[in-house]
């Protein structure tokens, strides 16, 4: 046991909470710091004072961002086997370190190909390991509560992608770009290296822990019978595990993998063109914008009204309706011409949206288990991250074409309307093993 995992399962026992408790707060740290620092919302406040004070094109600017993220689907599935093999705290401490060298590179750039040295493989950590690392870790401490670790998860990276954006756009008001760059490279520095390092450990099962145990208050009441049966509930999921070979020969991966994409190339798609397609209604730019501000607010409560029904529905079930609502919403999209109907159906994708990301991100960890969830989600994310690519490419080359965004919004409509429907049929996969426990009423249907 080296002085590290010794140090962590001190601090373990000595707490009088559950220590996963402590790898979600890292967590929330870490979003408040790396996970934000090359993200699109955090570039976009860069746009304007980095293109006029070095004379760059919007255009080439943009660029870093697209290259990043194809990166990172070749990058995924070798992070994923990392993640399996050190755990989420060296990725991430790793991640965050490169990431703040990158920040404050960054404040010194003076030509185009600095910029992209730098930021593109900026992005595509952020694309990558940190958007596998985080939900990878509490995915490997939750079990039971694995659905409310995900939302506060989720519920984290939006505030910070609302708080940090809005931080710097005071920095470069007040000072200059280069010093808001800076600052970024500090705070990740300081958030998101040491803490990950120290405190994150790949399973509890390394610390001699018990995966996301039942309350002792629970244990304690009704009869020996009934206790057993909570135990087992709450560890029946631990107990499926998959390899990546015994993953790809099931039915549900195919699905689940299309689904993804799908999903994610809807979610790109609307988000990135919602507001222009409001200004190209008629509607007042500055109220056009606030569709952008409550697709990402009705995010957050959806997280937790998702997490709460993950336990009681089948998760497929769940996702189909999540789809559902995406594609009532883009529906309504199309149609709105004035602020109310805008703001209804922003909320709408927004939250169903939520949902998407919480369900794809629960469903890999129940499915498959937590022994190879990080070499089998590196698989996947490149799909994902493939239909995030896309579907601004799709909706924009759409509009050319048309000269409206009708079209590409009702294409993405019936796509993850469709896209639901083929969810139904992504039965929980047969255990690898002979004997397993009966799956939990959150998990299957």
């Amino acid at each position: 046991m080296t002085d590290v995992t010794a140090l962590r399962t001190r601090v373990a026992h000595a707490l009088p909470f559950y220590y996963g408790w402590m790898i979600l707060g890292n967590g929330v740290a870490v979003s408040l710091s790396t996970r934000t620092v090359m993200a699109v919302a955090t570039l976009s406040v860069f746009v304007v004072p980095m293109t006029q004070s070095l004379g760059w094109s919007v255009g080439m600017f943009s660029g870093a961002v697209s290259l990043g993220g194809l990166v990172a689907v070749f990058v995924s599935p070798i992070v994923g086997r990392w993640l399996d093999k050190y755990g989420a705290g060296v990725i991430l401490g790793a991640g965050s370190f490169a990431t703040g060298a990158l920040a404050i590179g960054l404040a010194f750039v003076t030509h185009p190909l600095a910029f992209y040295f730098l930021y593109v493989p900026g992005r595509m950590i952020f694309t990558g390991p940190m958007e596998m690392g985080l939900p990878t870790a509490v995915s490997n401490w939750f079990i039971r509560r694995r659905p409310m670790g995900l939302a506060v998860d989720h519920i984290a990276k939006g505030a910070g992608l609302a708080i940090v954006p809005w931080a710097m756009q005071l920095i470069i008001t007040g000072f200059d770009w280069r010093t808001a760059w800076i600052t970024l490279g500090v705070l990740t520095f300081a958030l998101g290296v040491i803490p990950s390092l120290l405190l994150v450990a790949r399973r509890p099962e390394d610390m001699g822990l018990e995966p996301d145990p039942v309350p002792a208050r629970e244990e304690s009441g009704g009869n020996e019978g009934d206790a057993a049966r909570r135990r087992e509930s709450a560890g029946t999921l631990a107990e499926i595990n998959f390899t990546l070979g015994q993953a790809l020969r099931t039915r549900a991966f195919w699905i689940l993998a299309a689904f993804s994409g799908a999903g994610m190339m809807v979610q790109a798609g609307v988000s990135l063109h919602q507001v222009s397609h409001y200004i190209n209604q008629g509607i007042d730019p500055r109220l056009a914008a606030m569709s952008a501000s409550t697709f990402a607010l009705a995010q957050m409560p959806a997280s937790l009204f998702w997490a709460a029904l993950a336990r009681k529905a089948p998760i497929r079930v769940l996702m189909m309706g999540a789809s559902f609502v995406v594609a009532l919403a883009a529906a309504g999209t199309v149609m709105s011409d004035w602020i109310l109907p805008e703001i209804i159906s922003a909320a709408g994708v927004g939250f169903g949206v939520g949902g998407l990301h919480l369900l794809i991100r629960l469903v890999w960890a129940d499915y498959y288990g937590r022994q190879n969830l990080g070499t089998i989600r590196g698989v996947t994310m490149s799909v994902q991250v493939g239909g995030q690519a896309l579907g601004p490419v799709i909706a924009g080359f759409m509009f050319d074409y048309f000269d409206s965004y009708q079209i590409p919004f009702t294409f993405f409509a019936v796509s993850v309307f469709l896209a639901g429907i083929l969810a139904l049929a992504a039965k929980p996969p047969r255990a690898p093993v002979e004997a397993m426990p009966k799956e939990p009423a959150g998990v299957g249907g």
